[in-house]
């Protein structure tokens, strides 16, 4: 095994502790510095894992560092990411990816003129419950997939989250913010989108923050909190989305895919576990035993003990980079992906259907024993 690749963050903000926590896990990397705009913020996360707390233009110019993780607000990731490929250095970006399929065409550009990498999340597709449907799909347990269903509704971020103005800023919203993970493990299944269709409003204006240590406080919405959308994918299946903060319970499933041989229910893909759901034909039956290592229960939760093995789509990138081959969560995934999500809220305000331009491959399944050659 090639040494691993060393990794620096920029952004120190909530999302951080997971991937400095979660990163132990895996061969092909090593966290080794962190940087944020709050001096004392880099500083405290330094000192709870071990890192080098730096400044931003200090991290960039780092020669110990290989890989740049871009943690940053969504408005910054363009920008950030772009600083970080002109320092020589690859980027993975926490989602969204970019603001604008501008943005992230340039961004392939530029990494592909410097012979860099860029990697985006969601990385959950890539979890055993993920891979166990893939594997169903690829199989031809269900036949051609012809049409699905996906819903991923709350009451809103402003509930739980300490600081959750930029959710409801240009470039969060619950298709930029949530949507990634479901349209990404869509597309990993299914393949890409050819067509969009929406219908979007923005029920409250104003929203009251109930989360410490703010509550009492108000946030500005500015963009748009309950959508639904229609996707057509270029099999020709065609899926539905439904998006919305401010639901206080619903009955949907996370996720249901319909084949001609059957029907799959694929658990939330805003998690690497859980377990998946059968028919053939009318018929439900057991799924034949799927043992990955990114679907063992590794941390508790409210709801119980769940599979969390966030940065794997980074330790797929280092590993991808040493080997020669290309990542997971790639440059072409997460442009395409952001191009759908942004075609959802144009067709929202504009009441067209939007025909995408970008265009992909399907990742590469995750078998299990490839999963666990990643684990440390």
């Amino acid at each position: 095994m090639s040494e691993p690749m060393r990794v620096g963050v920029i952004g120190c903000g909530n999302i951080s502790t997971a991937y400095f926590k979660l990163s132990k896990m895996f061969r092909a990397i090593e966290m080794v510095a962190c940087a944020d705009l709050n001096p004392d913020t880099a500083a405290a996360q330094a000192e709870a894992f071990g890192l080098r707390a730096m400044s931003v233009d200090a991290l960039l110019a780092a020669d110990d560092v290989d890989i740049i993780v871009n943690l940053t607000i969504p408005a910054a990731h363009y920008a950030v990411s772009r600083q970080v490929l002109e320092a020589g250095k690859h980027v993975y970006s926490e989602k969204p990816f970019v603001l604008s399929v501008e943005e992230g065409q340039a961004l392939l550009d530029l990494a592909a003129e410097k012979g860099l990498r860029v990697g985006s999340a969601p990385d959950t597709f890539l979890g055993g419950a993920h891979q166990q449907a893939r594997h169903l799909i690829d199989s031809g347990a269900l036949g051609t997939i012809t049409g699905g269903s996906a819903a991923v509704m709350s009451r809103g971020m402003e509930m739980w989250h300490p600081n959750p103005d930029f959710f409801f800023k240009p470039g969060g919203g619950p298709v930029l913010d949530i949507g990634p993970y479901y349209v990404t493990n869509l597309v990993q299944l299914i393949g890409p989108v050819t067509r969009v269709a929406c219908f979007a409003s923005t029920p409250r204006k104003r929203r009251e923050i109930t989360s410490q240590p703010r509550a009492g406080e108000f946030v500005e919405v500015e963009t748009h909190t309950s959508l639904r959308a229609v996707l057509e994918f270029a099999n020709g299946a065609t899926v539905s989305l439904n998006a919305a903060w401010g639901v206080h319970a619903h009955g949907l499933a996370p996720m249901e895919l319909y084949g001609e041989a059957g029907s799959l229910f694929v658990p939330d893909p805003n998690f690497f576990g859980g377990d998946i759901g059968l028919t053939d034909g009318e018929n439900k039956v057991e799924p034949a035993t799927f043992d990955h290592p990114f679907g063992v229960p590794n941390e508790e939760h409210a709801q119980g003990m769940m599979a969390n093995y966030r940065t794997a789509g980074l330790a797929d990138m280092a590993a991808a980079i040493i080997e020669g081959r290309e990542h997971r969560c790639s440059q072409a995934l997460s442009l395409h992906v952001m191009e759908v999500l942004l075609a959802i809220l144009e067709a929202g305000d504009s009441g067209q259907v939007v025909s995408l331009s970008t265009s992909c491959e399907r990742p590469a399944a995750l078998s299990a024993a490839e999963a666990q050659a990643m684990m440390a």
